[in-house]
């Protein structure tokens, strides 16, 4: 039976992974508070306990703005911990699945970004994920890296989460219309997550047929901050879930919501790449939501 050893499973996707990898075998969760990435070495222990199979890590410092403070903290969460995973992969002859952002990227190009594009973060998360991109591909153990982009869930903080609550506090709110991505659950991330492990659990020469690299994982189509903001407000209106006091949305630029972490204006990404090579089926982002929003209905999470 293939061991799945899975880190961050009291987070937005570790939670969902939790569930999406049940099937696939035996999954050994561990939360942050049994695994703790600010003493990166203590990690060495645990997963040679677990001889797992795989090791999935979904464990990350995501606190964009305060990380421009805490670049070390970060950078050890981000960078040095997934190093010390991948160092016991390869001694185990594992695979490790990271999860990694598009902020790794500066937002100039006006295409979405590609795997083969060169990073150029312009914030320090973006730069301790890179960091940790690139300690796991020296390392040379057997990784899956995927990138993904503007994470939302049906728990927890997030950027649907924050839109209820200042819309019930604020007559007007304003969004920023000048930054753009897909917007990706986490269920999605760990649904797909779960259908490449299916896919690849049989495939017994990992170097030569295991997947080795990074690939790009969101909603297909993209929207900016703004237009995410009005399809999840205007999806809920009238609704079971619906708001009350839903505030006036007003579209502003980047400068007039000045943080202190810098974020790329083209945070898209091209997802032919896993598309193929896995045979996925990515939804498009409002697909996504609808189904987000219809399982907050349904758990009443929302009031």
């Amino acid at each position: 039976m293939t061991r799945i050893l899975l880190f961050g499973c009291n987070g937005q996707v570790g939670w969902e992974l939790s569930r999406s990898l049940l099937p696939l075998g035996e999954v050994i969760a561990l939360s942050r508070n049994q695994a703790d990435f600010s003493r990166p070495e203590s990690l060495r222990d645990i997963v040679r306990g677990a001889r797992a199979d795989i090791i999935v890590n979904a464990v990350a410092y995501t606190a964009v703005d305060r990380a421009e403070s805490e670049e070390a903290l970060s950078h050890v969460i981000n960078a040095d911990a997934p190093a010390v995973l991948a160092e016991e992969t390869k001694r185990l002859d594992a695979l490790l699945v990271h999860y990694s952002t598009d902020y790794v990227f500066d937002g100039a190009k006006r295409e979405p970004y590609v795997e083969d594009d060169k990073p150029n973060p312009i914030n320090a998360y973006g730069r301790t994920k890179l960091a940790g991109e690139q300690q796991i591909q020296a390392i040379g153990c057997h990784h899956l890296i995927l990138r993904t982009s503007w994470v939302y869930s049906t728990r927890g903080e997030n950027f649907v989460s924050t839109i209820f609550r200042l819309a019930q506090q604020r007559d007007e709110l304003g969004v920023v219309a000048d930054q753009f991505g897909a917007p990706t659950s986490a269920r999605l991330i760990a649904d797909v997550t779960s259908a490449i492990m299916s896919k690849i659990r049989h495939e017994v020469n990992f170097g030569a047929e295991h997947p080795i690299g990074i690939y790009h994982l969101t909603s297909l189509k993209h929207t900016s901050w703004h237009g995410f903001a009005r399809t999840l407000l205007d999806a809920t209106q009238g609704a079971p879930l619906k708001t009350t006091n839903v505030a006036k949305l007003i579209p502003i630029p980047s400068e007039q919501c000045p943080r202190p972490a810098p974020r790329p204006k083209n945070s898209r990404l091209n997802c032919d790449a896993i598309k193929t090579r896995f045979g996925v089926d990515l939804p498009d982002w409002e697909s996504s939501l609808l189904r987000c929003l219809a399982e907050m209905t349904e758990r009443d999470t929302v009031r």
